[in-house]
Formats: structure tokens, sequence, C-alpha cells
């Protein structure tokens, strides 16, 4: 069978009596005919192949061979992706909203390759705003920015005055002109507008919970057809963002290109409400959620945080570091925030713990202090 999200989802019964005749697979399978013979090959650093695979039914799958990297966390997170939309689905509120996560099948292949599948119609957010950059004549130059840019080392001070009067003037919001091109349309425009504050929002949230770092601008992606926003590359998992010489401070990505794009209201309006309500999903769903993250601290094949430790087969258990980092998660399911690098013992009201985190992500002295090829000033 030909890998994709939609064939690799079962369906469920709705209740007992359909048990017997019930079909889990409710589309008809694709399996291989063949594959193309021209191979597209990506320009980018581990030089990933896109092969077209053709379907039993006369239509054509492209799919991305990725070598030299270890898809399994990133299968694992699609399922845990996937349990997180069966639960906003039973909520009502999140039910009523559609709110979602979009999902893409990963098929790891041994240990250090594996195939994705290619959802069409996608875009970098950094292609996004560099594209809107180039409609309105004012695309930024690097050479012009080295001088703005400082070391780790230097003040706080200097970091906030350069990015305040210099990065953020020299890279103004324009995200929300790459949707008025893209949907002209006003009832397409208000629906993919919504669609992207809704999957940014669930996002964001789970993100936040799972300690996903590394979400600059080519790990997240557009849809040019639904305004959904995707995110890709889930290697930086359980903070590790933390240990980089850069150490990541926000919880997720909320640039002011960002915001400025959910409308008026920014990150306050419909953006805040999605993420309250994902964040009251999650916590209704702690122990089951919990669950399907503790499998984690038995692989003996997880490179924890990529501090030297690699398990084998009589590792299971013995990683200190991994129990800490569900701790972790445990804490922010219950409403802990980090505080000085450390949780807080006193839990905070979902409300509560939504607006510190939408606080942190967009603060000045956070964003300021992130590594410029995260590039917090777009």
């Amino acid at each position: 069978m030909i890998p994709i999200q939609r064939l690799r989802t079962l369906s469920l019964p709705n209740s007992f009596d359909q048990d017997r005749h019930h079909n889990p697979f409710s589309q008809d399978l694709v399996y291989f005919q063949g594959v193309e013979d021209h191979v597209h090959i990506f320009s980018s650093l581990k030089r990933p192949k896109m092969i077209t695979f053709l379907g039993s039914d006369g239509n054509k799958y492209p799919m991305i061979c990725k070598p030299k990297d270890d898809l399994r966390q990133d299968f694992r997170l699609m399922e845990f992706n996937s349990i997180v939309n069966m639960y906003l689905k039973r909520d009502p509120e999140a039910r009523d909203r559609s709110l979602n996560i979009r999902t893409y099948s990963v098929v790891p292949l041994i240990d250090d390759c594996g195939l994705l599948e290619m959802v069409p119609h996608l875009t970098t957010l950094r292609q996004a705003i560099m594209t809107a950059y180039v409609a309105i004549n004012k695309v930024p130059q690097l050479k012009d920015l080295r001088k703005f840019l400082c070391d780790k080392s230097e003040p706080l001070e200097k970091k906030r005055t350069m990015f305040l009067n210099h990065l953020v003037p020299a890279h103004p919001p324009v995200l929300r002109d790459w949707f008025l091109r893209e949907f002209p349309s006003p009832s397409l425009w208000y629906l993919a507008r919504t669609a992207y504050i809704r999957t940014c929002a669930v996002m964001s949230i789970v993100g936040y919970i799972l300690g996903l770092g590394d979400r600059h601008g080519e790990n997240i992606l557009l849809d040019s057809m639904t305004g959904d926003l995707i995110h890709v590359d889930f290697n930086c998992l359980f903070n590790k963002g933390e240990q980089f010489d850069f150490p990541e401070r926000v919880p997720f990505r909320l640039t002011h290109s960002m915001a400025d794009a959910m409308g008026r209201g920014g990150g306050e309006g419909g953006f805040l409400h999605s993420c309250t309500i994902t964040n009251r999903v999650l916590r209704l769903h702690k122990e089951q959620l919990l669950s399907v993250l503790k499998p984690f601290l038995y692989d003996p094949l997880v490179n924890w945080q990529g501090r030297g430790f690699k398990g084998n087969e009589n590792a299971e258990m013995t990683n200190s570091e991994a129990k800490i980092f569900l701790e972790n998660i445990e804490g922010r399911l219950e409403g802990k925030v980090r505080s000085g690098g450390q949780n807080t013992t006193i839990p905070l009201s979902v409300e509560g713990q939504t607006k510190k985190l939408i606080e942190e992500a967009t603060s000045l002295d956070n964003l300021c202090q992130m590594y410029h090829g995260w590039a917090a000033y777009q």
C-alpha cells in the first residue's frame, strides 16, 4: 500500500452493533504500480530526494526520501498528534472550531532513512514572508543586517536596542499581504486566516507541552489552498533548544509578523481563545497523553538531548534525564510554568497559563536573545 496519511488512518465503529460489519479502512486502498524515472534532489544539506510513485488508481503520489536522518521521533510525534486530534474532535467547543493538527505520513525504513509524504500546495513561512517583501520592493539584505546582530555575551540592553530600533523596522510585518494575495476573495481570505489562527494555536500549545524547539521559518509551512499552518522536523524535542549555543527562550513561535497576520487582536483574539481550548483539552486527558509519551523511556534507541547517551537493549529506564523530561511535561500539563529555569510549584489556571505563554512568546527580552538564524524579527 502507498503509505499516505488518509490511507493509514483507521476509523472506529460508532456503535457495538456495527462491530461485525465495520470496515476500518473506509477508503479503497491504493497499491504501488511503479516509480517515475525522474527524481528531484533538493538543495538542502542532506539532499533529500523526491520520488513519485504510480498508484493502482492511476494517480501519482510524490514522497520525500530523507537520508541521514532518524525519522522514528517524527513518526511517534505524528502518532501523538493523531491522538491529540482525536481528543479535540471529541470536545464540543474544539470541534465547533475545527481545532486540529495537520498531520502527514512518516515511514521510518531504517535508523537513518525514511519516507515523508509530500503534502501539495505548501510553502515555508520564510518563503511566504520573503515573497511579500519582494512584492513591496523591500527585501532585507543580510550584509546590512550583520552590523546589528549581537553576540550572546553582549549585554541585554544592547540586544534590546538593536532588535527594537534596527532589526524590527527593517522587517515590517508582511505575512498578512501573503494571505491577501493568495486568497483574493473575501470569504476565502476569512476562512484561510481563521484556519491559520487555529492550526497555529493548537500546534503552539502542543509544541510547548512537548518542548518542541527549532521553529525557524523553514520548519513551519503554510498551505496556499487552505491557510493551514503545518510543522515539520521534530528532532528538537523535550526542550533540547535550551541547550543550544544561543538558548531558545520562547515557548513557541509568535513573531510580530505572525501576530499581525491574525488581525487587529493579534495574539489576544481568536489565537488566545483557541490556545485556551487546546490547553484545557490536553489537561483533561493528561494521564492518557502521558501514557503515550512514557514509552520513550523504554526506547533503547533514543539519544536523549544529544548529550552522549546512547542506549542499548539493557539500558531501559536507566536514563534519569528522560524521567526529568517527562516530569517537566507533566508539570506543564498541570499548569506549572518555568521561572528562573525551573517549574513553579503553584500551577496556574488554564487561562492564566495560556496568557503567560503568549506573553513569553512575544516578550522583547526573549526575542532579542534568540539566534539570528531563527529570525525573531520576521
